[in-house]
């Protein structure tokens, strides 16, 4: 498909579905930036401070979803969108370095980098587009465009009103998840067309498979990286290895099932999954944060009593992962695997009495219910088979 000879921007729906190896890099980064993330989450030492980071976490990962559907609406092998890919790594790379400054009091920095990152997409993208003559992507990429200038004046703002500064960053990323779920309705343009979703291919779905999997290597990074730093003994090395098999099991209930849903529906309803997976994958890595925090702690101190912090962040990371999982499946295919949701009720149920006990074993008894979950049968299916499909138009 092209425009006036010149390669066309918006990606042809027969073209491959392949990930670029400079959208790979792209992940890479973000991945990184994750790590710092949840680094700063294990840091904090109050339910505010850990609201705080959440919300970060929210902005790093909305760059990574949009910048990602931008890839998948256009073609990621011409120059204007690899160089969108690569403003949205040094816009990473920006959020990840100022982190530390923002729960310091310094936030501009955080915030020029998450607003040029959108903004700075969306002049590129209608300055390549007005050259091609290209009318409907033209609008989608200003309705896209004026919500990130809206939402961008609160975070600026807000990075300068001082202790009020969270109040308006929340109404900001609020701004930016509400516009989404609403098709970006803009004056004089209204919505995105339908249709624009029905567009997505394969592409999408292997790039939120390929993300989630590199964000669960930070279950075991970030306190590979804490044991580096402390001395080898057998408690904290049983820590780092149920860090291991938390992450392996994640992996397995994301793999064989919402990962493969993804794929399933990305090709039989496209508009559906596209609209719904950047907020269910939000959860799923929330939960991904939580746990990697929790080993954070839990290699650095696996004996002794368990602070109730702790025990919300060992137990509710996998849960909040499983729970993600679950809104996902649920959303696509109306069907929730009670049984083995009902597996990750055998941590809460210990709760009055893990205070007690040390932190490295907590983390045995979650691996021990995520176990659970995987392999436990319901009916002639297991977690490590395939069968999941999407709802049909009557349900």
């Amino acid at each position: 498909m092209t425009t006036g000879g010149t390669p066309a921007l918006v990606r042809r729906l027969d073209g491959s579905t392949r990930a670029t190896l400079l959208e790979l890099l792209f992940d890479v980064v973000f991945v990184a930036a994750l790590a710092q993330t949840s680094k700063l989450l294990a840091d904090q030492t109050s339910w505010a401070q850990s609201a705080s980071v959440a919300l970060l976490l929210v902005a790093i990962w909305w760059t990574w979803s949009v910048t990602s559907t931008t890839t998948e609406f256009y073609d990621p092998q011409q120059r204007p969108i690899q160089a969108i890919l690569m403003v949205a790594m040094v816009g990473s790379v920006g959020m990840a370095a100022s982190l530390p400054m923002v729960t310091g009091g310094q936030s501009l920095a955080f915030a020029l980098a998450y607003v040029g990152t959108h903004v700075v997409r969306g002049i590129v993208l209608l300055s390549a587009l007005y050259r091609q003559q290209h009318p409907a992507a033209m609008a989608r990429a200003t309705r896209f465009l004026f919500w990130f200038l809206v939402s961008g004046v609160l975070w600026i703002v807000g990075a300068l009103a001082g202790t009020a500064r969270w109040w308006i960053w929340t109404t900001a990323i609020a701004i930016d998840l509400l516009s989404a779920a609403a098709r970006y309705p803009t004056p004089w343009l209204g919505r995105v067309p339908l249709d624009q979703y029905d567009r997505t291919t394969g592409h999408l779905g292997e790039r939120y498979q390929q993300f989630v999997i590199l964000a669960l290597g930070d279950i075991i990074l970030v306190p590979t990286l804490e044991l580096s730093r402390s001395d080898f003994d057998s408690s904290r090395i049983t820590a780092l290895l149920c860090a291991f098999a938390i992450m392996l099991l994640l992996w397995q209930i994301y793999v064989y099932r919402a990962g493969e849903l993804l794929e399933t529906a990305a090709s039989s309803e496209p508009g559906r999954s596209t609209r719904i997976a950047p907020y269910s994958h939000l959860v799923l890595l929330v939960g991904v944060l939580v746990t990697a925090a929790s080993f954070d702690l839990v290699v650095d101190r696996p004996t002794g009593t368990t602070p109730v912090r702790w025990l919300v962040l060992i137990i509710g990371g996998p849960l909040v992962f499983v729970l993600g999982r679950v809104l996902f499946a649920y959303l696509l295919s109306a069907r929730v695997p009670w049984v083995r949701v009902a597996s990750q009720l055998l941590p809460l149920l210990l709760l009055p009495w893990a205070g007690r006990w040390p932190p490295v074993l907590v983390t045995a008894i979650v691996a021990l219910g995520l176990a659970v979950h995987v392999l436990l049968p319901r009916g002639h299916s297991r977690e490590t088979r395939r069968g999941l499909r999407p709802r049909g138009p009557a349900e």
